[in-house]
């Protein structure tokens, strides 16, 4: 391999990247348009459930338990109703998620101190958001439960009943229980898999569509030194993408980032790398501009969205799922972004990971240049 051949070509690529100026900018842009669309547009986050209460006795005890989920941050009681058939109108209408039937006798059995049943009506059409609200629901009614228990005990002259059993539950790396935490570091993998292999994609293709590949293939540049050339001005882009991605996700998403920089860079690099040669694959393979942008977007995003652990948990899939999980790159990338950012977990414990993405890259890089020939086909 000869420098200056290499440096020719890197600067050859220089020059037609300044010279698409709109399409630079766009690079530039679209990770963070990504970052807020991501941030912003995916939440998990399940607050302020929308309740119609259809109170049939109207006591102060019944409106007490009302001010329990109204206190809750995870409810929000709309409106009440007069009959139950509004009740079940406005549950197929979508307007509220969870709906509330108090009994008549409400009051008279809770001054009885026998058991007393409420009915929770629920909008399961999202079994996700239906699961999280009866969660949410039994933990209301729990510690309402307790409170009434021990002021029956007090009315009657009972010593209050201590529970032999408690739990203090401390949340670690994710104390707010925000989806956004989980999210954006996420979003970091995503957006570099997509602009790295997005931009790789169109270098060879390129070529062949403005006819300017018979001159390189007459030229005595190897292969290696061509995919070098072509991708370095690439990998530059790509880094500054992924210190944009994470500048937005500290400063304006105010996601922590525990641990060290070296390590996320180091590793970054290994996942450019890894696109980078699989979109320079793929533009060798097309030939066109508009194939080779779209094979990868689809070869990297589909995988990356669905089948790295950003959306769903990969120990929750099927087993069959999870044992494809392990050839996607962007997999072993994500739990490296995450903890990171989230836990600070050193090197010694992404040792697999950064092995993972480091086969994946030697394998590609390979696989690249031994695919561009330099003869006219």
């Amino acid at each position: 391999m000869r420098w200056y051949r290499l440096a020719a070509i890197v600067r050859k690529e220089m020059i037609q990247i300044r010279r698409d100026l709109p399409s630079l900018l766009i690079t530039l842009g679209m990770p963070i348009l990504l970052l807020l669309a991501f941030g912003y547009g995916v939440s998990f986050d399940i607050k302020r459930i929308p309740v119609y209460v259809y109170d049939r006795e109207g006591s102060q005890q019944s409106q007490d338990l009302l001010k329990h989920f109204q206190a809750s941050e995870y409810f929000s009681v709309v409106q009440s109703v007069a009959s139950y058939s509004a009740l079940v109108q406005a549950i197929d209408a979508g307007q509220c998620r969870l709906a509330i039937v108090i009994p008549q006798d409400y009051s008279q059995k809770l001054s009885a101190g026998g058991p007393v049943s409420i009915q929770a009506l629920l909008d399961a059409a999202d079994n996700n958001t239906a699961n999280v609200s009866i969660s949410y629901g039994e933990a209301v009614m729990q510690a309402y439960n307790r409170q009434i228990q021990l002021d029956w005990l007090e009315r009657h002259g009972l010593s209050s009943l201590q529970p032999s059993l408690s739990v203090d539950a401390r949340t670690w790396f994710n104390e707010d229980l925000e989806s956004m935490a989980n999210i954006v570091p996420g979003v970091v993998a995503i957006v570099m898999a997509v602009i790295g292999s997005f931009l790789a994609s169109l270098t060879i293709a390129r070529e062949w569509e403005r006819g300017t590949m018979e001159q390189l293939i007459s030229t005595p540049v190897t292969p290696l030194e061509l995919m070098l050339g072509k991708l370095v001005p690439y990998f530059l882009i790509g880094m500054i993408d992924t210190a944009l991605c994470v500048i937005m996700a500290v400063w304006w998403f105010q996601v922590p980032f525990r641990g060290q920089w070296i390590v996320f860079f180091f590793s970054s690099t290994l996942f450019l790398m890894v696109v980078l040669s699989l979109g320079y694959f793929i533009s060798v393979v097309a030939k066109s501009q508009l194939a080779a942008s779209q094979a990868a977007l689809i070869v990297t995003f589909l995988p990356a969205f669905l089948l790295s652990g950003f959306i769903y948990p990969i120990d929750q899939m099927p087993v069959v799922i999870q044992l494809i999980t392990h050839i996607i790159p962007a997999r072993y990338f994500m739990t490296i972004t995450r903890d990171v950012f989230l836990k600070g977990t050193s090197i010694p414990l992404f040792l697999d990971e950064l092995l993972a993405l480091a086969v994946f890259a030697l394998l590609l890089t390979v696989l690249a240049t031994r695919s561009f020939h330099k003869k006219l086909s």
